[in-house]
């Protein structure tokens, strides 16, 4: 009984090893069908190239000239270029600052940026003068509205009478000293360093002025000195022109030829066009016994004036007036 026994344990303790190592067998095998399975769907995977939706131009794109929406298509490329576009709408409406073939990737460093896309329609960014008296006390930030008040001192020459009044109403601040309204995100991270760019005392005010009133800016910050007043944003109250007189221009307007219908009042780029002189800006247009005579030259008439000794009828004559003298000359 005993010798059965042990034989029985003896046949079970060698099945227990034969089962053992063929399961050692299976096991071996699995991970190398599993390597063998799975090879192909990721050298399939290797052989599709990864691409990108990148905004291209549909037709060449003129330097300076505004991107419509229909001359640009979204392509998939291998490639990603840094600066590219995603979506049409981002880049629609934008202006290159060169010229763009058709089929070329569109990127930010393209397109104009800064602070000229910060400037209206109609309006121009001009730059004044400052200081920390002028600018508010170095208050003054981009994006706050002033009001420009000038102070005309008399010296004699080209101010009758010293004077100060406001020259432009709720002007937008673009720029002030080194801080700008242009959009893009401040590249200093230093926390040192942007407390000294506040404290940095300003030399330059950008404004955003109507085109038809920088004269009037520039010819103040040339003969007077400015001064910025900080009003609030929500104050939206001007004065009004009707009650006061358009300054004359320096250039006049053409005359208009009988029949012609009468034209409207100089505005925008023609207003500026025809410029503004000193002593206007000054005396608000009215004649001063102080201004400077002059020169005026006009064409006389062979029928109406004696030809001068000496001098063959047939040439053109022209009286030259300056002051109080007359002088009469042939050419």
């Amino acid at each position: 009984m005993i010798n059965l026994t042990k034989i029985v344990a003896a046949i079970l303790v060698l099945l227990a090893i034969v089962l053992g190592g063929y399961a050692w067998m299976l096991g071996r095998q699995a991970p190398a069908k599993t390597a063998a399975a799975t090879a192909p769907s990721e050298q399939t995977k290797s052989q599709q190239p990864l691409t990108y939706a990148v905004v291209v131009a549909t037709k060449p794109l003129p330097a300076g000239q505004v991107i419509p929406a229909d001359a640009l298509r979204i392509e998939r490329l291998t490639v990603n270029p840094a600066g590219a576009f995603q979506e049409v709408a981002t880049a629609a409406g934008r202006v290159p600052v060169l010229d763009l073939s058709e089929g070329s990737p569109l990127m930010e460093n393209q397109l104009v940026s800064g602070l000229a896309l910060r400037v209206g329609e109609g309006e121009r960014a001009i730059a004044i003068k400052a200081d920390e008296i002028m600018g508010v006390g170095n208050k003054i930030q981009p994006g706050d509205f002033v009001d420009v008040f000038i102070t005309l001192k008399s010296d004699g020459k080209d101010v009758d009478r010293s004077q100060a009044r406001l020259l432009l109403s709720r002007k937008r601040v673009l720029a002030f000293g080194s801080a700008s309204l242009d959009g893009l995100p401040s590249k200093t991270v230093d926390k040192q360093q942007q407390q000294a760019q506040r404290t940095e005392a300003a030399r330059t005010a950008v404004l955003a002025v109507p085109v038809d009133d920088v004269n009037r800016l520039t010819i103040g910050d040339a003969t007077g000195r400015l001064m910025l007043a900080l009003r609030n944003p929500n104050d939206m109250a001007e004065p009004d022109p009707k009650l006061f007189a358009d300054l004359p221009t320096a250039l006049q307007p053409a005359s208009i030829r009988p029949g012609e219908p009468r034209r409207a009042p100089l505005e925008g780029l023609d207003r500026a066009q025809a410029g503004l002189t000193t002593v206007d800006l000054v005396t608000g247009g009215k004649a001063t016994t102080g201004r400077p005579a002059l020169t005026e030259a006009r064409a006389i008439s062979n029928s109406t004036r004696a030809p001068l000794p000496g001098i063959a009828r047939g040439g053109l004559q022209v009286e030259v007036i300056r002051g109080d003298r007359s002088e009469t000359m042939s050419y």
